[in-house]
């Protein structure tokens, strides 16, 4: 499997800035596998589309305030730390710029009077003078926008680059697929006889690591914590065992769920890496958004979806000025 197999080009008008007003009317291009068809609508209009008696799977995940903008007081140069991982402890990994003009143990003053220190410099780790540092974090830290959106964060951003549904803080990046339900459409698709169930996924910053073997079978595929409560995996099973249609909302949901097909483990770590030619288990459709070209999101859509015909519905997509990336519209594939 090529790394050029996955490539496109995408104007760079199409990308996303900006969120559209309400959150379900972004466009959704519908694509059915059997069929070999493609659809075009908004995604309000989602339930003509989904199998009867959905389980929809969400990733509740809530999107940290991870981008930290200071100064250090001794010689008044300006630093940034990006929040990558809770460590416990008042500990994070992060990366942190720049690097090499910074101390162990100097302090770094935050907004608020945040203050942390670099503790390992090989590891990246900082040390911040208080606990609850998220809950803090959420008054002085920035929203950590995607390299693609070209423009500093802005207030809006606290709420729109966050699901309805959001509650476990750990993320630096939306689980974008799921940034298009509200509660009202959410009470609509349960008053339709589908139902939802929750996984927890933190995206860490691996998300947005570029694939750079020629042969993607051999790329590294950065890790990520999962959790499934036992409660919600019992309504995953069930409907299973019902043969009722599970579909995960977004990538990070169905990696979570093929992980546990294949580790039987509700609450990990997970490594898997789906490209074309991987089985689905637990998976009977999927909501997407447009991914990046060479990707390892694009490689899982195109595993799912089927690589001709993803690439159809990419160039459709293209050439109907579809919206893409994390601001953008959605797909559908049944």
């Amino acid at each position: 499997m090529r790394l050029s197999d996955f490539d496109y080009h995408l104007p760079e008008t199409l990308v996303a800035q900006y969120p559209v007003a309400k959150r379900d009317e972004a466009r959704l291009l519908v694509i059915d596998r059997a069929a070999r068809t493609i659809r075009h609508d908004v995604f309000y209009n989602i339930s003509r589309y989904l199998p009867a008696q959905s389980l929809l799977v969400v990733n509740n995940s809530r999107v940290i305030h991870a981008r930290l903008l200071g100064h250090k007081p001794r010689t008044g140069g300006q630093v940034e730390v990006f929040l990558l991982k809770d460590l416990g402890s008042r500990r994070f990994k992060a990366l942190v710029r720049p690097l090499a003009k910074i101390n162990l143990g100097e302090p770094l003053v935050f907004a608020g009077g945040v203050t942390a220190r670099l503790v390992d410099r090989e590891a990246r780790v900082v040390e911040f003078d208080q606990d609850n540092v998220l809950k803090v974090l959420e008054n002085v830290g920035h929203i950590p926008l995607p390299p693609y959106i070209n423009r500093p964060d802005e207030e809006a951003d606290r709420v729109n680059y966050q699901t309805v549904y959001a509650k476990a803080a750990g993320s630096v990046a939306a689980p974008t697929a799921g940034l298009h339900f509200t509660r009202p459409l959410m009470v609509a698709l349960k008053g339709q006889g589908h139902s939802f169930a929750q996984t927890t996924l933190h995206v860490n910053y691996g998300t947005f690591k570029p694939v750079e073997a020629e042969d993607v079978v051999s790329h590294p595929m950065h890790s990520e914590d999962y959790a499934i409560l036992p409660s919600q995996l019992k309504a995953v099973l069930a409907a299973k065992a019902d043969k009722r249609p599970v579909v995960a909302v977004g990538t990070t949901s169905c990696r979570v769920l093929e992980s546990y097909a294949r580790s039987g483990e509700a609450k990990a770590s997970t490594r898997l890496f789906l490209y074309p030619g991987a089985d689905f288990r637990m998976v009977d459709a999927l909501i997407t958004n447009f991914h990046l070209p060479k990707s390892t999101l694009l490689m899982l859509v195109s595993a799912f979806g089927g690589l001709d015909l993803i690439r159809q519905a990419y160039a459709e997509a293209i050439r109907e000025k579809y919206r893409f990336y994390s601001y953008g519209d959605a797909m559908l594939i049944v």
